[in-house]
C-alpha cells in the first residue's frame, strides 16, 4: 500500500511507483471510480471522461442498495 497526505486544498501527490505503473505524465487526466467501497484510480483520456459524463445519468436508476444486493457479485 502507498500513502500520500492531503494538502489544505485536498490535493495529494500520487506516489512515484503508482505514476510509473500507470504511465502517468504531468498534465495527464486521471479518473476515479468506486467499486464495492474501494476507490479505483485510472489513467483517463478526454474521451473516457466525455463518455462517462454522457452515460452517468442513464445508470443512476440501478444505483440502489437493492441492486447492489442482487447484482453485486457479478
Amino acid at each position: 500500500m502507498y500513502a500520500s497526505r492531503l494538502t489544505e486544498k485536498y490535493q495529494a501527490t500520487i506516489p512515484a511507483e503508482i505514476r510509473k505503473r500507470l504511465g502517468l505524465k504531468r498534465g495527464d487526466l486521471i479518473g476515479f471510480s468506486e467499486i464495492k467501497g474501494q476507490i479505483i484510480l485510472v489513467k483517463a483520456s478526454p474521451l473516457d471522461l466525455t463518455y462517462a459524463k454522457a452515460v452517468e445519468t442513464t445508470l443512476a436508476e440501478w444505483n440502489s442498495e437493492a441492486d447492489e444486493k442482487a447484482y453485486g457479485d457479478l
